[in-house]
């Protein structure tokens, strides 16, 4: 089949993605943040329970694979093993953008095939801010979801090539979140979140909010770099926007009411246990285990996956926590850089 130059971009993002990652390995902007150790925890391993404590998100691991990929038949096989990976881990998984399988419907197989893997699985549905709560709802009903993503990306479409050049999205979020059957979280897909934005979506109904912050996937870069006429040309946005750090920062000056969730350059465990202390209820992962993935095979993955499960009950125990409540409790410091961040703001 031939694809489309939609299913063809899809395909660029995996590869650059990828290509980014093996070129400049990211680093997590949590290394910023440093734990106090305590050396007297009294706790043991086998008091820790990591299930997220949320009637929505009942999992029993707080991280997930992040949204990353689908609409073409090489981002379909990605979606398939994937689902595998989190069916044998059992951790929760979020598919690619939609948006192309609600314009051309023959993709919808690549995103339909993480729930015929996974069919009892906790899956998120994907569509970028700019839809109707009508297509919303026509992304949830495509994998069954049991959740929905909604994407706002407006620094990766002024970079896009052929990206939107309007970004009116406030009524689209709204109608979503009062009109869709399931969960709502609004993300940023890299470029993070301020304290301001937090609180204008907890007053459209949000409850749900992933600060989606920089360190990780750059689509500023990925996008610049798809425009091979003149690639470069938006370099002076390769560090647009807050980090995951400090997005988590911004977080804590919000208002009360909003659930966050973290995603951006998660690179290990402690980057999870980190995100927690700082406030996130739950962490995405992406770009990681996709690396791990296309430089192993999914039973790599799934050993990475599972290797996480244990050192992060182990981290749990270091620091004293028997649950994720426990967390609040953990005393931490800022690098002079964050600090200095976190002053100004």
């Amino acid at each position: 089949m031939t694809e489309s130059g939609q299913a063809h971009r899809k395909n660029e993002h995996l590869a650059l993605a990828e290509s980014n990652f093996r070129r400049t390995p990211p680093t997590s902007s949590l290394e910023d943040v440093r734990l106090i150790h305590r050396p007297l925890p009294e706790i043991g391993i086998s008091d820790v329970d990591l299930t997220v404590q949320n009637p929505d998100f009942n999992w029993q691991y707080p991280f997930y694979i992040e949204a990353m990929t689908g609409g073409s038949e090489k981002t379909g096989e990605i979606n398939q093993q994937l689902a595998l990976a989190a069916r044998t881990t059992g951790i929760a998984m979020a598919v690619g953008s939609e948006s192309i399988a609600i314009k051309e419907p023959a993709q919808a197989a690549s995103f339909q095939i993480a729930r015929e893997v996974n069919p009892d699985g906790f899956l998120m549905a994907n569509i970028g801010a700019g839809h109707s709560a009508e297509n919303a709802q026509k992304a949830i009903d495509l994998i069954h979801a049991d959740a929905l993503e909604v994407h706002i990306n407006a620094a990766q479409e002024t970079v896009m090539p052929e990206g939107d050049d309007a970004f009116y999205w406030k009524d689209n979020i709204k109608a979503i979140v009062e009109q869709v059957n399931v969960p709502v979280i609004v993300k940023e897909v890299g470029f993070g979140m301020d304290a301001q934005s937090i609180n204008e979506l907890s007053a459209l109904g949000v409850q749900y909010v992933n600060i989606g912050g920089r360190s990780g996937t750059n689509f500023a870069q990925i996008e610049d770099r798809r425009n091979r006429e003149t690639p470069d040309q938006y370099a002076f946005l390769y560090d647009w926007g807050q980090t995951t750090a400090e997005s988590l920062l911004e977080a804590q000056r919000a208002q009360d009411g909003v659930t966050i969730f973290a995603t951006g350059g998660i690179q290990s465990p402690l980057d999870i246990l980190k995100a927690q202390v700082m406030g996130a209820q739950t962490v995405g992962v992406a770009g990681h285990f996709l690396h791990t993935l296309l430089t192993t095979d999914v039973d790599g993955l799934i050993a990475e996956i599972t290797r996480w499960q244990k050192q992060l009950t182990e981290l749990y125990a270091l620091v004293g926590a028997k649950n994720v409540t426990d967390l609040a409790q953990v005393p931490y410091i800022l690098s002079p850089e964050l600090k200095n961040y976190n002053d100004q703001r």
